[in-house]
C-alpha cells in the first residue's frame, strides 16, 4: 500500500475520530488483530485484547452518553483532548512505510489537526442545537447524536475500503467545520456588540475630560 493511499486513509479515519474517539479505535483494533488491516508496528497495541476491551467499554459509554444533554457537552469538553490524541494514533497507525518518529509526527500533524476541526465544528452544532433544548426535550440532541453515529460508521468504511471517495468527503467535511466555528465566532460578536450597546458604553476618559471641560465653561 502506498504513502498516498495511507495518507487518505489515516486522515478519513482521524475525522471520524472527531465526531466519535473510540468507534474508530476499537473498529481499527478489530481489523488488525484478524488480520485484515496492516497497522504500524509502532502502534500495533491498538490490536491487544486489553486495548480492544477498553475501547469496547469506552465506545459503549461515549454512544449512550452523548444521547443526552449536559452530558454530550462533557464528553465534548473531554473530547477536545483525546479526539485529536486518537485522530493522531489512527492516522500514524496507518503510516506503516515511515519509521515511527516520522509516523507520529505526520499522524499528528494530519490526524491531530483533522480530528480537532471536526470536533469542533461539531462541538459548535451541538451546542447550539443545546439552546433549543426547552423546545425538543433534549431529543434534538439525541437526533443529532444518532446522526453523528450514523456518520462516523459510513465514514471508518470508506476509509477502508474506498480512500479516495473518503478523502474527499473529509475535505469537504472539513470546509463545512470550519465554516461553522467561524460563523459561530462571527455570531458571537455581534451578539457581544449588542449587549455591550444596550447596557450602554462607558465614556473614554478623554471623552469624560471634554465632558467636564465643556459643563465647566458654561459655568
Amino acid at each position: 500500500m502506498g504513502l498516498a493511499v495511507q495518507l487518505m486513509m489515516g486522515v478519513s479515519l482521524a475525522a471520524c475520530a472527531g465526531l466519535r474517539a473510540w468507534l474508530p479505535m476499537l473498529v481499527v483494533g478489530l481489523l488488525a488483530r484478524g488480520g485484515y488491516a496492516q497497522l504500524h508496528p509502532s502502534f500495533s497495541f491498538l490490536a491487544r485484547e486489553d486495548a480492544l476491551i477498553v475501547f469496547g467499554v469506552a465506545t459503549v459509554l461515549e454512544f449512550l452518553g452523548d444521547k443526552f444533554v449536559v452530558v454530550d457537552h462533557f464528553l465534548d469538553a473531554a473530547g477536545t483532548l483525546l479526539r485529536p490524541a486518537a485522530g493522531t494514533v489512527l492516522a500514524s497507525s496507518m503510516l506503516s512505510n515511515l519509521d515511527p518518529l516520522a509516523a507520529t509526527v505526520l499522524g499528528l500533524i494530519v490526524g491531530g489537526g483533522t480530528s480537532f476541526t471536526v470536533h469542533a465544528g461539531k462541538a459548535v452544532a451541538r451546542a447550539k442545537m443545546s439552546l433549543f433544548a426547552p423546545l425538543h426535550a433534549g431529543l434534538g440532541n439525541a437526533a443529532l447524536s444518532a446522526v453523528e453515529d450514523i456518520l462516523s460508521a459510513i465514514g471508518l468504511w470508506l476509509a477502508l475500503h474506498a480512500p479516495l471517495l473518503a478523502f474527499l468527503i473529509t475535505l469537504l467535511a472539513l470546509i463545512g467545520a470550519v465554516w461553522i466555528v467561524l460563523k459561530f465566532i462571527r455570531t458571537g460578536k455581534r451578539l457581544f456588540t449588542f449587549l455591550r450597546g444596550r447596557r450602554g458604553i462607558k465614556l473614554r476618559p478623554s471623552d469624560a475630560d471634554r465632558t467636564v471641560n465643556t459643563q465647566r465653561a458654561k459655568a
